[in-house]
């Protein structure tokens, strides 16, 4: 679907975002920059009070001056209570179900909400990683709630709905939600064009309309293409596990091709994105997607192919003392969803309960519960860990673990997922 250009872009004095979590917040503090006067929208009354007082509720470099800003000019409030706005965007998160299909429940509880609200010549933006037609099916779903308003185009009661999925890094938010071009697809041709004009308060990049299935699909598809190519390095790396080859020097040598681009492998694959949008390719297509789903399946695989080395090397000692260094999902965040590292020291941890697991993850303050209430499980900073440690693990390539000086390590078993100490 191709959309035609506006005479003038539309102006939007109020924004409600949805879910202020790792891409709601920056993406409400950023149209607050730009003078927009944004509303938040969060269940956790947590994150309502620390946003209210300029803190970022979670780890993401450089935002706390941005946030801290908006927040003093009175541009950015937050709340648990869904207000009118001229524009919504609905981040929240869309996990999957035991056979991988999506969930949507928390679409569902943000777009009953909205629609009470809801007059005529809103637009309503999903945001959230989702199955191509989700973004219908909110539509639908807003509509019959409010069977006064409606979906088409140009009538003094219509509302207009919008995909916009997110395209950023942990880390690098700062950098991406301003530069990053973005895939918008409208459910109508209007609802394209006035979610162009959102983006556009903010977004330096190309801003590249289509229709709703197609942006849905965009998303999955390059979240699979790099799941595909990491399932590639991973089970490379057991091969050459098997056959005595340092796969890290491999992968460099053949990465002199021209051609050839390998990418590093590692303990898994966590995060919001790349662990959990092909399935919902596989889910949709499940007789299609077979390199997807087998990818997805080699990814998902190698923690416990991990944890049988660690449990190998621990067989050895009669009450292991085990560092294991990092639990986030990737290098220099606190962001523990769906982290390969987590779920590897948790299983040893319950494998092997008379060892003493020392866990070193310097971007959270407490440990998760999932490994807090295990009684062989303790929190302890780098040094200390490895001073004590029989075997030590490098599980997430943190900037501070780069720095450990290679002579603490001497004399200990080292298994390391990420290459640091070659």
């Amino acid at each position: 679907m191709s959309a035609t250009t506006s005479p003038e872009p539309t102006t939007f004095e109020t924004v409600s975002v949805v879910g202020l979590g790792y891409i709601g917040l920056p993406t409400a503090a950023f149209i607050a920059s730009k003078g927009v006067r944004v509303i938040g929208v969060d269940v956790k009354q947590s994150f309502v009070d620390q946003i209210n007082r300029g803190e970022v509720p979670f780890f993401e470099p450089d935002f706390e001056a941005t946030l801290a800003g908006v927040v003093h000019k009175g541009n950015l409030s937050a709340q648990t209570e869904t207000p009118h706005a001229d524009a919504y965007i609905v981040a929240v998160p869309t996990p999957f179900q035991d056979d991988h299909s999506v969930d949507t429940k928390y679409i569902k509880a943000a777009s009953e909400k909205i629609a009470a609200h809801l007059k005529g010549g809103e637009l309503v933006v999903l945001e959230s990683t989702s199955p191509p037609g989700t973004t219908e099916e909110m539509a639908e779903f807003i509509l019959a709630a409010r069977p006064d308003l409606t979906g088409e185009d140009g009538k003094s009661n219509s509302v207009y709905f919008a995909h916009a999925p997110e395209r950023v890094l942990p880390g690098r938010i700062m950098v991406e939600m301003a530069e990053n071009d973005r895939v918008i697809g409208g459910v109508t041709s209007r609802g394209g064009e006035l979610a162009r004009d959102l983006y556009a308060t903010f977004s330096n990049g190309k801003l590249l309309v289509t229709d709703a299935r197609t942006a849905e699909m965009a998303k999955l598809t390059e979240n699979s293409f790099r799941d595909v190519n990491i399932a590639f390095a991973n089970e490379l790396s057991i091969i050459c596990d098997k056959l005595g080859i340092d796969v890290w020097e491999l992968i460099e040598l053949a990465n002199h091709h021209p051609r050839v681009n390998i990418l590093q492998p590692g303990p898994g694959v966590g995060g919001h994105c790349i662990a959990v949008d092909p399935w919902f390719i596989v889910a949709a297509a499940p007789e299609e997607a077979k390199l997807i789903r087998w990818a997805r399946e080699v990814n998902d695989a190698k923690p416990k192919y991990v944890v049988g080395k660690v449990l190998t090397k621990a067989s050895k000692f009669k009450a292991p003392v085990i560092a294991t260094l990092g639990i986030a999902f990737k290098a220099d965040i606190d962001d523990l969803r769906e982290s390969p590292s987590l779920e590897i020291v948790r299983e040893i941890a319950q494998e092997m309960p008379g060892a003493s697991i020392r866990v070193v993850e310097p971007n959270v303050e407490e440990l998760p519960e999932r490994l807090s209430s295990l009684s062989n499980v303790v929190h302890q900073d780098v040094d200390a860990a490895i001073e004590e440690a029989d075997i030590v693990v490098m599980l997430v390539d943190h900037t501070p673990f780069k720095r450990i000086d290679r002579e603490q390590l001497q004399e200990k078993v080292v298994i390391d997922t990420k290459g640091v100490w070659r």
